[in-house]
């Protein structure tokens, strides 16, 4: 699908403010409300708009603790490929997982309690998949721009 400048400002203030009313949404951007919703319909429907959302305060829901965790592992068999990801599929610390060029095959963006929390969640877990050969934490001290 071409984005036009119209869907690019349309794209933009849905992703400041996904609760924004089509008629606030159509004037601001100067269309009907139903040829903003035809557009954003179709955005749906391509798969541009993959869902809405609300913006989380990780901090006041007692997840203090905020790391980068640069994993490598030690091979890429399929088996224990399929472990490590459903492993990291089911944990409710890890929010994101990219798998990347470089050094280290995944990082994981993880959120804990506090150290405490983030250790055991080292031990009991992460270190015990067969296909982790390491990992390295770089600890976030604050966020200076998150994404929508």
């Amino acid at each position: 699908m071409n984005l036009d400048d119209k869907d690019r400002a349309i794209l933009a203030h849905l992703a400041r403010d996904s609760r924004i009313s089509n008629a606030d949404l159509a004037e601001r951007v100067g269309m009907s409300t139903s040829a903003l919703w035809r557009r954003v319909k179709a955005f749906e429907d391509a798969g541009i708009i993959e869902g809405y959302g609300a913006r989380l305060n990780p901090a006041r829901m007692g997840l203090g603790f905020h790391a980068i965790v640069h994993v490598q592992l030690i091979r890429h068999d399929p088996e224990r490929l399929k472990a490590f990801l459903a492993g990291i599929a089911a944990r409710r610390e890890i929010e994101e997982c990219f798998a990347t060029t470089g050094q280290a095959d995944y990082h994981l963006r993880v959120r804990c309690a506090d150290i405490e929390a983030y250790n055991r969640f080292l031990e009991e877990f992460l270190f015990r998949l067969p296909a982790v050969r390491s990992a390295e934490t770089n600890v976030v001290l604050r966020d200076l721009k998150r994404g929508s």
